[in-house]
């Protein structure tokens, strides 16, 4: 069940199911979260194309076998793709798989509104994996979320539910 569109809406925001058909452009929207780093192999431009397809479809493979009955949406404004929302259910908890948008609707409060709109009435603790130099993390932070496990290369950050100890994960 998509989240609620209430902070979202100011925005012109609506959720629709992804299909096969919303793989190109979900590809580009990867290739857009990953352009610079990979820019900054110095390969050619159609060896960075190549390498961000195949991490893109490696990616999309792995989410839908780790998460079967994952929640697959698509952040649309004004009814044009934007964005994506992964969502699943896991052992008592939401599981923020990923959320992404397009450059061009970055920096402008959307992702704020939408998390917001999805945390607000959530009854369970919404767990997320972040990058520890990707900037969304301040972001979680505001949010409310707090670390619960360094694995590395991702944090693993918790957030619990309104009422319940947010200090402790």
């Amino acid at each position: 069940m998509p989240p609620p569109i209430r902070k979202a809406a100011a925005f012109g925001i609506a959720y629709r199911k992804m299909t096969d058909d919303d793989l190109p452009f979900v590809a580009a929207l990867y290739a857009s979260t990953r352009g610079e780093e990979v820019a900054a192999t110095g390969w050619p431009p159609e060896m960075q194309a190549a390498f961000l397809d195949q991490q893109h479809r490696a990616q999309h493979f792995h989410y839908r076998n780790a998460f079967p009955a994952g929640e697959w949406l698509l952040i649309e404004r004004d009814g044009a793709p934007i964005g994506r929302l992964y969502l699943a259910e896991s052992e008592g908890m939401l599981r923020l798989v990923d959320i992404s948008l397009l450059p061009e609707a970055r920096g402008e409060g959307l992702g704020t509104a939408i998390l917001c709109d999805l945390l607000d009435d959530e009854p369970r603790p919404v767990l997320l994996h972040v990058e520890h130099t990707n900037p969304a993390r301040r972001l979680y932070v505001r949010l409310g979320f707090c670390l619960a496990e360094d694995k590395g290369f991702y944090l693993m950050m918790i957030r619990q539910p309104a009422g319940r100890d947010r200090d402790k994960a």
